[in-house]
């Protein structure tokens, strides 16, 4: 349950603390941490408005898509605080949640007959195809190291303590960085900012939402963000420390995740369009990297 807490409590600051990142890079006046909230709250007081060529797939997939992301943070543990669920290869079923959510996302999206949104929908589809061996391939080599397949024991026997272990703590976090970008249409595959509905992403899938069903979906994103910062903190967090200093840690690893996301959108350009899809695959290679890594450790590999 503490998990669960901690995991809502950074989500409600998260997007604040990059967009405060992001204004004071550009010297502009700084806005309050909670802003987001503040909007999604005024969006929660209002009533959503549906175009007449909608379905009910379009009216129930916000709902599902924040149902799923809330399931997936149910099987995150922090430390030593376990999750809430856990079975045998669970981190396999954490991933397809999040796909169906983003699978109802993008039903919807093409629900409304936009050719924009269509186009928001196929890129959207594409880049979630390529980025999950990357998420496949990191948790096995993971599970190869530690000798486990579920997140609870995962973490728990997770011991950064060699030079070649260090290789997969540091190559894991910076492929769990960028899964979050590519997850929640950040830079520099998509530009949260951006007005031109030929290259929007994200943006463009939601144009038709509004009211109650946009905050659904703003929330669930701020909880995708908080989980994968979740994740990163467990390749850090030490099981031996005590409580008070593992909540220490993980509410300080989760405000200097969203302070790099924010430099990063902040001084780096978006992906050409057609340059996208190599440097998703991009990350698959750095797992696999990780990979032989974890056979070397566990001598499923020897070198002469």
């Amino acid at each position: 349950m503490i998990s669960l807490i901690l995991i809502f409590i950074s989500a409600l600051f998260f997007v604040g603390i990059i967009t405060k990142v992001k204004a004071k890079i550009a010297a502009r006046k700084m806005p309050s941490v909670f802003q987001p909230v503040y909007d999604v709250l005024r969006l929660l007081k209002k009533a959503s408005i549906y175009s007449p060529t909608t379905s009910i797939i379009f009216r129930i997939a916000p709902l599902i898509y924040l149902s799923t992301v809330l399931m997936a943070t149910l099987f995150i543990p922090i430390g030593t605080n376990k999750a809430i669920l856990s079975f045998e290869g669970d981190f396999v079923f954490f991933a397809y949640l999040l796909a169906i959510g983003k699978f109802m996302m993008i039903i919807a999206a093409m629900d409304t007959g936009s050719g924009f949104e269509g186009m928001g929908a196929n890129r959207e589809a594409l880049y979630s195809m390529l980025v999950e061996p990357a998420f496949f391939i990191l948790a096995g080599s993971v599970a190869l190291f530690t000798d486990n397949i579920s997140f609870n024991d995962l973490f728990l026997n997770l011991h950064i303590d060699s030079n070649l272990s260090y290789i997969i703590g540091i190559a894991a976090i910076y492929v769990l960085i960028y899964i979050a970008m590519v997850e929640n249409s950040r830079m520099p595959v998509d530009d949260p900012k951006t007005h031109l509905e030929l290259t929007m992403v994200h943006e463009v899938m939601v144009l038709d939402n509004s009211g109650f069903d946009l905050a659904l979906i703003h929330i669930a994103t701020w909880l995708k963000f908080s989980i994968y910062g979740s994740l990163i903190t467990n390749f850090i967090i030490n099981a031996t420390w005590t409580w008070y200093w593992q909540i220490i840690y993980f509410l300080g690893i989760q405000a200097i995740f969203a302070i790099i996301i924010g430099g990063l959108e902040a001084f780096r350009a978006r992906n050409k369009m057609e340059k996208n899809p190599q440097w998703i695959i991009m990350l698959s290679a750095i797992s696999v990297v990780v990979f032989l890594t974890a056979l070397i450790i566990t001598q499923k590999i020897i070198l002469n």
